[in-house]
C-alpha cells in the first residue's frame, strides 16, 4: 500500500484495506487533549465509556473536575456514522547528490485503516452552571472541600464543626439547549383604554382547552347524590357511539354496574376492552365520580348512594403502599415492584427522552368498521385494551404491579384480610368519612396484614436480600407469631414496636385522583 502511495499522483485514489472486525468509537472531546490519561478520567475512564456505550438512552457525561462531586458534567448526544479512522504516515527523503536548495525531499504516505467508526458522541449542549464548595468573606474565597468532604473515618469533632451554610441545589438547567421564548413586546394603548374584565371566557393562557365530558363529582359532605346524567354526557356518548362494537361495550357496562354499583376504572377496564379515550366518555355516561370519603376515586352508579347502606363497605376505597426500606429487609432500588417515576432516576439531561406514546387515531376510536373491519380484525381487538386482574385484585403469593395501589375492599382476595373487613358485620352504626361502614383504623389493619404478606411473598422469591446476619438476626429466622398469647409473642410484639416507625395513613393519592379528575375538568 505504500508503494502505491507513492506512486500515484496527485489526486489519484488509492486502495485502502478495510479491517472490518474492528469497531471503533469516536468521542468529538470538546478541547484540547494533551494527556490521554487524564481525559479519559473526565468521561469516567474505559469502564465509565463503556458503560455508556453499552445502554443507547443514555448521554455521554464530561466532567472538567472529574475529583470534585459538585462538578455538573456537559452531555454528548450519540449518533450513528458510517467513518473510517485512518493512520496516515508522511516520510520524507532527501535526494543525494542534487546540492542546495534545488534538493527536493521525495516525499512518501503510509495510508493505514484502524477501523471503521459506527457511533459517535457530539458535545452540542452548553455546559452548565458549577456551584463551587468555597466561601467568600471580606474579598477571600476559602475552600471548604476539606469540611464538607468526608474523606476518611473522622472523629465527632467533624461533625460539630462551624461552617457557613452550604447547599448546592442538585440540578440547575433541566436543558442544555438554548430556546427561544419569542417574547413579545407589551401592547400600548391609547389613552383612555381600560382593560375588559377578567372572566373564564377571555382568560388567556389556559394550560389546555376544557374537555367536555360532563363527569359529575360528588363530596362526602353532599346531602344527595345524582340519580341521572347530565344531559350533555348523553349527547357526548350518542355522539360518538356510532358502531355495534360500541352498543356493546354500553352493554357490557351496563351489566357491570348492575351487579355491583361501585366500580374504579382499572376495574373496568380489565373486564371489558374499550378504547380508554372512549372509556372517558361512557364512564360520566354511567356513572358519577366520588372525590372524598371511603369511596374517593371510585365512580358509583346514579342513583345509589353508599352511605345508606352498610354493606356497600365491601366497595370502599384502601390507598395501600408498599413499604420500603432497611428495616423492611429491602432498599428501594432492591425491591422486585419499581416505582413508575422516582427521584432517584432523574432523566433529564443525561438520557435520552423516550419514544411518545401515539395519539389515538379515528380507527382504534371506530374499533375496526367499516369495509376494513373484517371478523378477524374484531376478534384481535376483542381484548386489545383489558388490563390483567392484577390491576385492581390482591391476592397472596402475588406481587401488585406498582408500588401504589387503589384496591377496593371486595377486591382483597385473601381470607385473612377479609375477616378483618367483616369484623362488624351487622354491626354497623354510622358512616364516617375516613372508615366508611368498618370499624376505625381498619384500614391500618388491612396495610399491615398485606405488608406482611407482601414481605413473605418477597422472601420467597428473593431469599438472598434476607440471608446476611444482621437481617436474620433481626427477623429472628421465623414468622412473626400468630398464637393467642403468650411472653414471647409479647416480647417479639414489643420489638416490632422500636423497630417500626410510625406510619401515618394516606387519605388517598393526590396525583392519581388529579390525574384521573384532570380527563374530566
Amino acid at each position: 500500500m505504500a508503494a502505491e502511495a507513492a506512486n500515484a499522483g496527485p489526486g489519484a485514489a488509492i486502495p485502502v484495506d478495510l479491517q472490518r472486525e474492528r469497531r471503533m468509537v469516536c468521542v468529538e472531546y470538546p478541547g484540547l487533549v494533551r494527556d490521554v490519561s487524564k481525559m479519559l478520567q473526565t468521561l469516567g475512564g474505559e469502564e465509565g465509556v463503556s458503560r455508556i456505550y453499552a445502554d443507547p438512552t443514555k448521554r455521554l457525561e464530561l466532567y472538567f473536575r472529574p475529583k470534585d462531586p459538585y462538578c455538573h458534567p456537559v452531555c454528548a448526544n450519540r449518533f450513528g456514522t458510517s467513518s473510517l479512522l485512518l493512520r496516515v504516515r508522511r516520510k520524507a527523503r532527501r535526494q543525494e547528490g542534487v546540492p542546495g536548495p534545488e534538493a527536493h525531499p521525495e516525499v512518501t504516505f503510509n495510508v493505514e485503516t484502524v477501523g471503521i467508526v459506527s457511533t459517535v458522541y457530539k458535545f452540542q449542549g452548553m455546559s452548565d452552571f458549577q456551584y463551587l464548595a468555597v466561601h467568600t468573606e471580606g474579598g477571600r474565597h476559602m475552600s471548604m472541600y476539606d469540611r464538607v468532604l468526608m474523606l476518611r473515618p473522622e472523629k465527632e469533632a467533624f461533625f460539630h464543626q462551624e461552617l457557613p451554610l452550604y447547599i448546592p441545589p442538585p440540578i440547575f438547567s433541566r436543558l442544555d439547549t438554548p430556546a427561544d421564548y419569542f417574547y413579545r413586546p407589551e401592547t400600548h394603548h391609547r389613552e383612555g383604554y381600560n382593560n375588559p374584565p377578567v372572566t373564564g371566557e377571555n382568560l388567556i393562557g389556559l394550560s389546555r382547552a376544557r374537555r367536555l365530558h360532563n363527569a359529575v363529582f360528588v363530596n362526602f359532605e353532599d346531602d344527595e347524590v345524582p340519580v341521572q346524567p347530565l344531559e350533555p354526557a348523553v349527547q357526548t356518548w350518542r355522539r360518538l357511539c356510532t358502531n355495534p362494537v360500541d352498543q356493546k361495550v354500553e352493554e357490557e357496562l351496563r351489566e357491570l354496574f348492575a351487579i355491583r354499583p361501585v366500580w374504579s376504572r382499572n376495574a373496568v377496564r380489565a373486564k371489558i376492552s374499550v378504547h380508554p379515550d372512549k372509556l372517558k366518555v361512557l364512564l360520566p355516561f354511567m356513572a358519577y365520580y366520588m372525590i372524598t370519603g371511603p369511596w374517593r376515586s371510585l365512580w358509583i352508579r346514579f342513583g345509589y348512594d353508599p352511605r345508606k347502606h352498610p354493606e356497600a363497605k365491601i366497595y370502599q376505597v384502601l390507598d395501600f403502599r408498599i413499604r420500603c426500606g432497611v428495616k423492611h429487609g429491602y432498599a428501594h432500588n432492591d425491591m422486585p415492584v419499581k416505582a413508575k417515576r422516582s427521584t432517584y432516576n432523574y432523566s433529564l439531561p443525561i438520557t435520552v427522552k423516550k419514544t411518545p406514546s401515539q395519539v389515538a387515531t379515528m380507527q382504534d376510536l371506530k374499533q375496526g368498521l367499516g369495509p376494513a373491519g373484517t371478523a378477524g380484525l374484531r376478534k384481535s381487538n376483542s381484548n386489545k385494551y383489558k388490563l390483567k386482574d392484577s390491576v385492581y385484585i390482591f391476592r397472596e403469593n402475588a406481587l401488585p404491579p406498582y408500588r401504589q395501589m387503589f384496591y377496593q375492599l371486595c377486591d382483597l382476595d385473601v381470607g385473612e384480610l377479609q375477616k378483618i373487613i367483616h369484623r362488624n358485620d351487622g354491626a354497623e352504626e354510622t358512616c364516617t368519612e375516613r372508615d366508611g361502614w368498618c370499624l376505625p383504623k381498619t384500614s391500618d389493619d388491612l396495610r399491615n396484614a398485606m405488608s406482611l404478606l407482601i414481605r413473605q411473598t418477597i422472601r420467597a422469591q428473593r431469599p438472598a436480600l434476607f440471608s446476611s446476619p444482621a437481617k436474620a438476626d433481626g427477623d429472628g429466622g421465623k414468622e412473626p407469631a400468630t398464637g393467642e398469647s403468650g411472653e414471647e409473642e409479647d416480647d417479639d410484639e414489643e420489638d416490632e414496636e422500636e423497630e417500626e416507625e410510625d406510619f401515618k395513613p394516606s387519605d388517598g393519592s393526590e396525583n392519581e385522583m388529579e390525574t384521573e379528575m384532570l380527563d374530566y375538568v
